[in-house]
């Protein structure tokens, strides 16, 4: 409980500012290094039990650490020597030839104004060292990716990136990239700058509905933006939602798909220590939930039953700690 006094014309109003009853993790992962900041959850869909949870180690010295299900480090599948990842996301069935498709996962490395690209779960590079973002701009901080989400087009199958960066203008502050393979390697071309920027904090979190085709980003002290996926569509916001619920900085977002395009938006509400979920089909406010997490940067989730600890789905939170934190979906009441 957070006590907090107001002086108004010489009279003390005492106001009360409870918390919600806390939702206990069901899986705490192992310690990173430095700095947990943000997950991206692969199904394994030939033993959904062995699915793996990879997350940002954000430092100068940082890495992608791979987990399982239990929370343990999978060294194997962990990319060291990463200078300050920020965001990862995650993609099936990426196209690299005719014949050969791959699930990916592609990551802010922010200190070299770039993003990566790799193969999962056998963690090859696809990218030559990696992809530089934003090149156009002068100014140092403006080149530093941080903020990432995969687009995968239900009809072309194309695969785009659609990245967020440390600071920028107030118009135009993502810019979207298409991977495009050939024989020659994969390749990384831009093909869309967009969105508003209030220019009051930084804009991180970044998460695309492939199915309805919906970009969401947080503009951390204004609003959850929405926007078209694909470039076709246009770059006119088509919501600007959410302000009213956060006491502070919104972050994560994550994005529950139901059927018949049902589903949920859960944001982190960073400084209150809870998680905000909306409507999917209309951006609607529905509740608010604690659980347990402090300061929660990134998160996601899956609606897929993966074994028996997550038979509903999975919620993965970055933990303030250096940890992330594990829940079956239904301790959400999703």
């Amino acid at each position: 409980m957070k006590n907090i006094f107001y002086i108004l014309a010489g009279i003390v109003v005492f106001s009360c500012e409870k918390k919600l009853p806390p939702v206990a993790p069901d899986v705490i992962t192992k310690k990173v290094v430095h700095d947990t900041d943000d997950p991206a959850i692969w199904i394994n869909k030939e033993d959904p039990s062995k699915s793996i949870v990879f997350g940002t180690d954000k430092n100068t010295d940082g890495a992608i650490f791979g987990f399982d299900l239990e929370g343990n480090i999978l060294q194997e599948l962990t990319i060291k020597n990463v200078k300050y990842p920020n965001n990862i996301d995650l993609e099936y069935d990426f196209k690299l030839n005719d014949s050969t498709t791959v699930d990916v996962i592609a990551f802010t490395e922010r200190e070299k104004g770039q993003i990566r690209l790799f193969s999962v779960p056998d963690m090859v590079s696809l990218d030559n060292g990696g992809f530089p973002v934003f090149e156009d701009e002068k100014d140092s901080l403006m080149r530093m990716p941080m903020g990432i989400g995969l687009y995968k087009n239900p009809e072309t199958k194309s695969l785009q990136a659609i990245v967020s960066r440390k600071n920028g203008p107030l118009e135009n502050y993502l810019y979207q990239y298409e991977f495009r393979a050939d024989s020659s390697g994969v390749k990384a071309a831009l093909v869309r700058k967009f969105g508003k920027f209030s220019g009051k904090e930084e804009i991180e979190a970044v998460a695309v509905d492939d199915q309805l085709g919906f970009v969401y980003y947080s503009d951390e002290g204004v609003c959850i933006r929405k926007y078209y996926a694909n470039p076709l569509k246009g770059n006119e916001e088509l919501h600007c939602f959410g302000s009213e619920n956060f006491k502070e900085d919104i972050e994560g977002i994550a994005i529950a798909v139901k059927e018949n395009n049902e589903g949920y938006i859960i944001v982190s509400d960073q400084q209150r220590g809870q998680f905000n979920i909306f409507s999917r089909k209309d951006n609607t406010f529905i509740k608010a939930i604690n659980l347990s997490t402090i300061e929660t940067d990134g998160c996601d989730v899956v609606t897929t039953p993966l074994g028996n600890t997550f038979k509903t789905g999975l919620f993965v939170a970055m933990n303030d700690d250096g940890t992330f934190y594990f829940y079956d979906l239904a301790k959400l009441g999703l």
